[in-house]
């Protein structure tokens, strides 16, 4: 378990922001369960989903980044809840799927050329002496945008993103499961999208750079 502990150059958990971040966020918090729920939510709903920044440049990817940016795509607010899941002790490891959005950004689609996202970053923490998968990536606002319901997060259950939306339709689809990492695989994301995404090229020492935020 110990490796699911660690912090590492990315998962820089010790940086001020942070500590401040989890120490607000926990205050209230009589166990591990609680404080495996409260942090979920902090990250979930104060950090905006935004798919069209990525950047896997390992310094872009540091947590202690992402929390002053207060917005980051699925990888970005997994490997923030992580280093704040390990901050107070939660082993914690990230996970990596191929998913498929039936309800597609339409800009962000014809951009990559396909609607299957990968790889997609999940989270898996040891609380209650199980391995739980959550996902911290849509948060509140958005799921009311795209009429879903919320990820909710008790702590016993897994809590994976929404197959339906409100109306039945399919919403996102698992299509293939990476595996787990005791930290965020930099060479291993550039790998998967240049595979999944053959337009993408790499630019330079730092791989993929996606910024599609001047054409919202």
């Amino acid at each position: 378990m110990q490796v699911y502990l660690k912090e590492t150059e990315i998962l820089d958990f010790s940086h001020p922001n942070i500590v401040e971040f989890v120490q607000e966020a926990i205050t209230d918090c009589a166990d591990d369960n609680d404080r495996a729920v409260a942090l979920f939510y902090a990250v979930r709903d104060h950090f905006l989903y935004n798919p069209f920044y990525v950047n896997t440049a390992e310094n872009e990817l540091q947590v202690s980044k992402v929390i002053d940016r207060g917005f980051g795509h699925c990888i970005d607010k997994a490997g923030l809840l992580i280093a704040c899941y390990r901050s107070v002790g939660l082993p914690s490891r990230i996970g990596l799927a191929k998913v498929k959005n039936h309800i597609a950004t339409e800009r962000l689609e014809e951009y990559l050329g396909s609607n299957v996202l990968a790889p997609h970053g999940y989270v898996e923490v040891f609380v209650n002496d199980n391995w739980r998968k959550v996902t911290p990536a849509f948060n509140e606002s958005l799921c009311t945008k795209l009429g879903v319901d919320n990820l909710e997060f008790d702590g016993a259950n897994d809590c994976l993103f929404q197959a339906y939306n409100k109306g039945g339709d399919q919403f996102m689809e698992y299509l293939e499961d990476y595996g787990h990492f005791e930290d965020i695989p930099v060479q291993f994301i550039i790998d998967i999208m240049l595979k999944t995404y053959p337009k993408l090229k790499t630019q330079g020492s730092d791989g993929i750079t996606i910024d599609l935020r001047e054409t919202l």
